[in-house]
C-alpha cells in the first residue's frame, strides 16, 4: 500500500474569488506546497538538492475539479507516489473536505539538472522516494 503525506491547510479569503470559492490556480499552490512537505518528511529539501546540482520540476499536471472548496474550510492534500523512475516522480494527488475529493490531480515530475537537461537523482533519493510505493 502507498503512504500517503498529509498536509492540512486553512481557505482564507485571499484565496478566494468573489463568490468565496477558492480560485482555481490556487490549487496548483496547494499541491506545490504539499509535495515539498513530503520532500521535507524524506528528509531533503531543496537546497540540498540544488547543491547536488538536482531540481524536482513539474512535467504535467492534469487537474479535475470535481467540487469546490469554499472560504474558512479546512482541506487535507494528500498526495501519494504512483511511479517512479530514477528521472520522473508520477504522483496522484487531491483536495479533500472531510475525506471528500473536491479537487484532484494527476502530476508527473521530472528530476533535471541546473542546465535543465534529465538527470539522475541521487540513489538515496530514490530509495526514499521508491519506499513509499
Amino acid at each position: 500500500m502507498a503512504k500517503t503525506f498529509n498536509y492540512k491547510t486553512k481557505i482564507y479569503y485571499e484565496d478566494t474569488d468573489a463568490g468565496g470559492i477558492v480560485y482555481y490556480a490556487n490549487y496548483l499552490k496547494y499541491f506545490e506546497r504539499a509535495r515539498t512537505e513530503m520532500i521535507y518528511s524524506l528528509g531533503y529539501d531543496h537546497k540540498k538538492l540544488n547543491k547536488e546540482d538536482v531540481y524536482i520540476v513539474v512535467r504535467s499536471c492534469h487537474t479535475d475539479y470535481e467540487k469546490p472548496v469554499k472560504f474558512e474550510e479546512e482541506v487535507d492534500v494528500l498526495t501519494e507516489l504512483s511511479k517512479i523512475s530514477p528521472v520522473r516522480i508520477n504522483l496522484v494527488q487531491s483536495a479533500n473536505v472531510k475525506s471528500e475529493v473536491r479537487v484532484k490531480a494527476n502530476v508527473e515530475l521530472a528530476v533535471i539538472d541546473q542546465s535543465g537537461k534529465p538527470k539522475k537523482m541521487p540513489e538515496d533519493l530514490y530509495k526514499s522516494f521508491k519506499s513509499c510505493i
